[in-house]
């Protein structure tokens, strides 16, 4: 169950992330049918307002001593990567008396200072995720998914992934019926497809030398015609072995994962600028298949092409106001 929940804010607090919490955990539902909770905004000092990432102030009503005996420890998102012995001392004591640890974007970077994240399956906003790792190399970070739910671990990607993640707690602890009636009153859907990669923007790989340049130029401005290692080696003048040598000292990758990677960032383009079929925008990429599309699609993205056109095809919405 989840009768009391504490939610840790630590300066510079990020408002967006610190207001899911509240949002899901704060506010009396019980006219909806879900049980009332004690919620307490905790800070290393009750009562000290705190600055946020937008200039307004959060003034925690409880110490570090409202994370004792929380059924849920909900740690929000700060721009912070150091942290007081108190505060770490208090969210390990909360885990070792039985709390579910909760934290939301770079809430997890106190799970990790805390020495909680060793071994465990977790995830952060993506642009964190390396960071996440270099700090706590023993963390296993997925960067790939809206959250990761270790047991009594859980762990949530950027912003809005906050809200996945606490309605995915809610859905487990109190049903489905709570978390239903709790996402129509938030206007969002009760549980979201996919994961934080679709919204991952890929670079685009490139040489690290001018030997290549002229090659690759060309193949970008012919993705919808077939690249064969050879015809691209003629058109170096090179050979193969050189070509496929050359190619993945001055790009990173292979020739074969450069082009599916260069045709899937041209599907996304077509698929949030145009109202192309799937079929066309693949052969627009040379992908040749809507089939074909869809597998590497998303093998890269993380979601369909349909999904993800649904999420960023925001011209075609808005084209019909």
């Amino acid at each position: 169950m989840l009768s009391t929940v504490a939610v840790l804010v630590i300066p510079p607090v990020a408002p967006f992330e610190f207001g899911t919490i509240c949002e899901v955990f704060g506010i009396d539902r019980s006219e909806d049918g879900i049980p009332p909770m004690e919620f307490r905004v905790c800070g290393e000092e009750a009562g000290r307002p705190l600055p946020t990432s937008v200039g307004a102030q959060v003034v925690p009503t409880h110490g570090l001593d409202g994370l004792r005996g929380a059924d849920l420890v909900a740690i929000s998102a700060t721009r912070a990567r150091e942290f007081s012995d108190a505060v770490l001392d208090a969210v390990r004591e909360a885990a070792a008396a039985g709390s579910t640890l909760l934290s939301v974007c770079s809430g997890a970077f106190v799970l990790g200072a805390a020495g909680l994240l060793d071994d465990r399956r977790c995830t952060t906003h993506w642009e964190n995720a390396d960071e996440l790792r270099r700090r706590f190399p023993r963390a296993h970070v997925d960067p790939d998914v809206l959250f990761v739910d270790d047991g009594n671990l859980i762990t949530s990607a950027g912003t809005a992934a906050g809200i996945d993640a606490c309605l995915h707690l809610v859905r487990r602890e109190l049903g489905s019926a709570a978390v239903n009636a709790l996402a129509r009153r938030m206007v969002v859907p009760p549980q979201r497809d996919g994961g934080q990669r679709q919204y991952i923007e890929q670079p685009v790989p490139v040489c690290r030398a001018d030997g290549l340049a002229p090659v690759l130029d060309w193949v970008l401005e012919h993705l919808d015609v077939e690249h064969t290692v050879s015809d691209l080696a003629r058109r170096a003048r090179m050979s193969e072995r050189s070509f496929a040598r050359r190619f993945v000292a001055e790009t990173g990758t292979t020739p074969h994962k450069w082009l599916t990677l260069q045709r899937v960032l041209r599907a996304q383009r077509l698929l949030e600028d145009t109202d192309l079929d799937i079929d066309e925008v693949a052969q627009r990429c040379g992908f040749g298949s809507g089939a074909l599309l869809r597998h590497h699609f998303r093998k890269v993205v993380g979601v369909s092409p349909a999904e993800f056109r649904r999420t960023f095809a925001v011209r075609t919405a808005l084209a019909g106001h």
